[in-house]
């Protein structure tokens, strides 16, 4: 089974991403599609449906201005700053194995 990619959420649809659960799930969906700069637009969409994004930057002791610019489309955070932006929205990034079929042979 296919599945197109995930796409931002416009502002008009902000409101469900206040429930922190929805919120993980669509980070988790938008990290899993593999693109970074989808999972950023993610981020920056969740940042501001839980507070704004100057509010979880002074939470997660950011500079905001720089916290704006690194979820932007041309941004290119640091995974630190993605760690603490995480935190302070009560979430945190973990690993997993990726599907059997998906999974690369690299033991021989």
């Amino acid at each position: 089974m296919t599945h197109s990619p995930s796409s931002p959420f416009e502002l008009s649809q902000l409101q469900c991403l206040q429930d922190r659960e929805t919120a993980a799930i669509y980070l988790e969906e938008c990290l899993a599609d593999g693109d970074i700069e989808l999972f950023q637009a993610a981020l920056q969409d969740v940042a501001k449906a839980q507070g704004g994004v100057t509010a979880i930057a002074q939470t997660a002791e950011l500079n905001s201005t720089s916290l704006y610019r690194s979820l932007s489309k041309t941004g290119k955070p640091q995974f630190k700053t993605i760690s603490k932006v995480l935190s302070a929205l009560g979430m945190r990034m973990s690993v997993t194995l990726k599907s059997e079929e998906n999974a690369p042979d690299i033991i021989s």
